[in-house]
């Protein structure tokens, strides 16, 4: 059900409104006054507002800009005596869904929030999808390791100087470099990605610099490698210490003269392009190994940027785990859930050897096995089987060794996440389902989704209740 909030210092217009919109299945709060208006607008969650614009203590515009200021995608409805032209003109300027007429035409009113709040909707939609469609999220955290690197990202990124980003998997070596570019003077052109590690030692030099017809067995048309797509833009090269040899000797090449040869070709291709590196390995040591060029080492290493790993700054664990929340939650279509301060604080204390994508894979459960708040017993008893070394004063522990829905489970037995996801799922929904005698309203009244949701899911997953 949409939630409405009516500004206007008329009760009449308040009382005749709200009476109209109510029949309409709408809930509807009133106020007399901009400056109360705005207390409420802070306060709740409102689809949509209609304002008066001629009003006592604060004028309706400066109410508009104000909250807008604050909450910028809330539709507002300027209402008004008044109107003409200019004040219509005007209330869209700053940001009005529309404007209309006192007294209200019934019909005009009820299109014009039914459309704002179509609007209010895609909007949000439309933000969810570009967050999905873009991988570049917000570097989070306060720590003097981020705020270091944030401030080398503003120092190199207008540049084209080449940069080397270190550091363990899952740590966010990517994110780094998809903020270079973002922030660089070629954010117009393309970010090419190449995973050095994922392509076969016989294939990278055919992956980078293209190849031409009939240059080997199963080239059978010309292909463009990656350092031509990133023409004008930036070429990404992740896990680079597992290059080859040979691939690393044409990549130096093509950093030192800027050209490149398809393999099977003769002709010299121009590329100009920033290359952005990035590895967890030991190069020097790897170069003490003989398995990386120190020549090329240099050519890449022109600035370092070094992701720690998240055991080092534990303190930016709940902003990130909050910003996971909201994200997993909205993508699930469901209330955002909480981490009560204990949950936190155990979560703070876990090992993390798979850093950020660990922490976001262990709030992704949680969400999906855990009630409206996330207690530290849920931590650990949903924890990854790598975090064994956290222990607890409280009895969480031994919680966690009764738990039959996580202990003893054989983690390879499980192709994918997915299926790991599936079957947690299903143990949840059973536990739940025979904790309420098989009541399934009261049980989707207790996990908080939908009763058909509940009857899909019983379905789905083939429960029976045990006479």
């Amino acid at each position: 059900m949409a939630k409405l909030l009516i500004i206007d210092d008329e009760r009449a217009i308040r009382s005749t409104l709200r009476e109209i919109l109510e029949y309409e299945d709408y809930e509807v709060d009133d106020i007399d006054n901009g400056i109360d208006g705005l207390e409420m607008i802070k306060k709740n969650d409102y689809d949509l507002v209609l304002c008066d614009i001629k009003m006592n203590k604060m004028d309706g515009i400066e109410v508009l800009e104000t909250a807008l200021a604050i909450k910028p995608d809330l539709p507002f409805i300027m209402i008004s005596g008044h109107g003409t032209v200019e004040t219509a003109v005007e209330a869209s300027k700053k940001g009005a869904f529309d404007f209309i007429s006192k007294p209200p035409d019934l019909n005009r009113l009820l299109i014009t929030v039914r459309n704002g709040l179509d609007r209010g909707s895609l909007v949000t939609e439309t933000k969810v999808l570009k967050r999905k469609v873009s991988k570049t999220r917000e570097i989070l955290g306060g720590s003097d390791a981020i705020s270091r690197i944030k401030e080398t990202i503003e120092r190199v990124a207008p540049t084209d100087a080449r940069v080397l980003i270190t550091g363990a998997n899952g740590s966010g070596k990517e994110l780094v470099a998809r903020w270079l570019h973002e922030k660089s003077n070629r954010a117009d052109g393309q970010l090419i990605e190449v995973n050095c590690a994922a392509i076969p030692s016989e294939l990278i030099e055919s992956e980078l610099f293209g190849h031409e017809k009939g240059s080997f067995t199963s080239a059978v048309k010309q292909r463009i490698g990656k350092f031509e797509l990133a023409n004008g833009g930036t070429l990404f090269l992740d896990e680079i210490g597992d290059m080859s040899l040979s691939a690393q000797a044409k990549v130096l090449r093509a950093l030192q003269e800027n050209k490149i040869t398809r393999v099977g070709g003769e002709k010299e291709i121009e590329v100009k392009v920033r290359v952005l590196a990035a590895t967890n390995k030991d190069l020097l040591k790897e170069i003490e190994a003989g398995n990386f060029r120190m020549d090329l080492y240099h050519r890449l290493n022109v600035i370092n940027i070094h992701v720690p790993n998240l055991t080092e700054r534990v303190d930016d664990i709940p902003v990130i785990a909050q910003s996971f929340l909201d994200e997993i939650c909205a993508d699930y279509g469901m209330p955002v859930k909480k981490i009560s301060e204990g949950g936190m604080n155990a979560l703070k204390a876990l090992p993390w050897t798979g850093n950020i994508r660990e922490l976001h894979n262990m709030i992704e459960r949680l969400i999906i096995l855990s009630d409206k708040v996330i207690t530290e017993h849920d931590v650990v008893a949903f924890a990854n089987p790598s975090s064994t070394t956290y222990s607890s004063n409280s009895d969480a522990s031994a919680t966690s060794s009764n738990n039959t829905a996580t202990v003893g489970l054989n983690y390879d037995s499980f192709a994918n996440f997915q299926d790991y996801k599936d079957h947690a799922e299903k143990e949840f929904i059973k536990f739940k389902l025979e904790k309420n005698n098989w009541n399934v309203s009261k049980t989707a009244d207790e996990i908080d989704i939908q009763r058909s949701h509940l009857y899909s899911k019983i379905e789905k997953f083939g429960l029976k209740r045990n006479d």
